[in-house]
């Protein structure tokens, strides 16, 4: 049977099907190996499994999001996250795909950034630019398995140690991610940290998402995206933000009302798709930094009828549209991903926050630590 839900103020939407499975059976968490990698480290998956046909993967490496099996409105289950099948080629070939990133996610301009009127030098691993932490980071990271629950909901909490200068970051620093699904489609992911000493910290998840289902013909610039932002940050000709607070109103960029990806994705005209290569840009939140998530996007599929909402404690909210996929990646079920396979939705902070003041602070204390709260919610809209 399927159970009506309000899930957005005047929408109608029906909540994913549930299964018909005794409602003393709650949430699950398993743990299986994954692989080895070339070092001897073992990779372990845990698996999330809720009542209505709603599961999740995720990997010790990179603490990655690695499967979101998420049912239609006819009950047909699909993964959603354009990912690698194996762990051979996440070792091989890292990409990003549904990783946890640290220490800072997004980009910082010429890798560097002052605090307390030091400068700290950071990899550069984007042109000049540092980009998601710098290379070997958090995403590439063996994370510790700190504990494994099932009941009301299931969820994992996994843990990492990070030396002080680490990729030029100031501070050793503890973080950890928790992973919560319950059994409405709601995935709750956690991002922990703290210092012992002052440092910048930015965590989010890079999973890039496919509403009519990993590997659809199509690809996914027919799902629908409403973004809740009057205002983006414009960027440059290497994709820093200019610190200008652009408004949306009559551009590509105004998603307020909700579109179809592909409208403006192509647009020669506009000088911001042709630095991104298409949409690769900050948005500010209208509900700006919350003590609890709110709503930052709606990504639908209207043939399949599935529906992604993304809540976020942060005020920005970065969209991209897989640009830089260029059909020389192949990943689950022998997929070719080419540009538009995927969109990654990424509740942060705003790049280069660092060297920008205007823009809401990134710096984490010691005794003050970091906390970014962020939900995956699932549906299925009729």
């Amino acid at each position: 049977m399927r159970k009506l839900c309000s899930i957005m103020a005047g929408s109608a939407i029906l909540a994913i099907s549930a299964f018909t499975a005794p409602l003393a059976h709650a949430a699950e968490a398993t743990q299986t190996p994954f692989g080895t990698l070339a070092d001897g480290t073992e990779v372990t998956k845990i698996t999330l499994t809720g009542r209505n046909g709603v599961s999740v993967s995720i990997l010790t490496l990179g603490a990655t999001l690695h499967e979101f099996m998420v049912p239609d409105r006819d009950g047909n289950v699909e993964d959603i996250l354009v990912s690698y099948e194996d762990l051979s080629d996440y070792a091989e070939a890292p990409n990003y795909w549904g990783a946890t990133i640290g220490r800072y996610a997004n980009r910082i301009a010429g890798g560097t950034f002052t605090l307390d009127g030091k400068t700290y030098q950071l990899t550069q691993n984007d042109g000049e630019n540092s980009l998601h932490g710098g290379g070997n980071a958090w995403d590439v990271r063996n994370w510790k398995v700190e504990s494994v629950t099932s009941g009301d909901t299931a969820s994992v909490r996994l843990s990492l140690m990070s030396p002080d200068g680490e990729n030029g970051y100031p501070g050793a620093v503890n973080a950890a991610v928790t992973y919560f699904l319950d059994d409405a489609g709601s995935l709750r992911i956690q991002f922990d940290a703290a210092t012992n000493k002052p440092t910048i910290i930015n965590m989010t998840n890079h999973a890039l998402f496919n509403m009519a289902g990993e590997g659809a013909e199509e690809g996914a610039m027919g799902n629908v995206l409403t973004v809740p932002a009057s205002h983006y940050t414009p960027v440059n000709e290497n994709l820093i933000p200019t610190g200008e607070l652009r408004p949306v109103e009559g551009s590509v960029f105004d998603f307020r009302a909700g579109k179809p990806m592909h409208d403006g994705l192509r647009d020669g005209t506009n000088q911001q798709i042709v630095y991104g290569r298409g949409f690769d840009h900050n948005f500010a939140l209208d509900k700006g930094v919350t003590a609890q998530p709110e709503m930052a996007a709606r990504l639908a599929d209207p043939v399949s009828g599935r529906v992604l909402e993304v809540l976020t404690t942060e005020p920005g909210l970065q969209v991209y549209t897989g640009n830089f996929l260029d059909g020389t990646y192949i990943g689950k079920n022998s997929h070719v991903y080419r540009m538009g396979d995927g969109i990654a939705l990424e509740p942060q902070k705003f790049p280069d926050a660092p060297n920008q003041p205007e823009f809401a602070s990134t710096r984490v204390d010691p005794g003050k630590p970091y906390r970014h709260v962020m939900i995956y919610r699932v549906s299925v809209d009729r």
